[in-house]
């Protein structure tokens, strides 16, 4: 019998363009506001490594991968895996696609080692990010629980 790998997967609608969810993907100014204070880096070519790091002065790396596939602003395919433990790669999916005066973002996170915790890790996560973003995006306030999230995350990490 052929086993799966899970994926976690993630649909929500934005009121906003494609182009703007794509810039609040990738930039760091944008990411530092929504997503408990880290920001996303990196030139965003395919091959390229990208970091996601806190905003502080201390530039602590969280995530750290490589750039899969980049068609702006549509798809952006990344692997992800902690700094700590760089050979616990899995794999984030970010499809972004119009519907009528909305965009429906779909995060598929998977490729997930056997026996990583990575999957339990970002689970939690993942729902908090992405309804700040959409806070952010829709009204131009991120919502508290993805700070909170955030700084719980690096915590487990020192």
């Amino acid at each position: 019998m052929i086993m799966n790998k899970p994926e976690l997967i993630y649909t929500t609608y934005i009121r906003t363009t494609p182009e703007k969810l794509w810039n609040a993907i990738i930039n760091p100014e944008f990411t530092r506001q929504y997503w408990g204070g880290n920001e996303n880096i990196s030139d965003w070519k395919p091959g390229s490594k990208w970091v996601h790091a806190t905003g502080d002065r201390d530039r602590v790396v969280r995530v750290t991968g490589k750039v899969v596939e980049s068609v702006p602003p549509k798809r952006l395919v990344l692997t992800w895996a902690d700094p700590a433990k760089e050979g616990d790669v899995s794999r984030v999916t970010f499809q972004i696609e119009p519907v009528d005066d909305e965009v429906r973002l779909d995060v598929i996170h998977g490729d997930f080692q056997p026996g990583s915790d990575m999957m339990t890790r970002v689970s939690g996560g993942w729902p908090r990010v992405l309804s700040s973003l959409k806070s952010f995006l829709e009204t131009g306030v991120p919502l508290k629980s993805a700070a909170c999230s955030s700084r719980q995350a690096v915590a487990a990490h020192s």
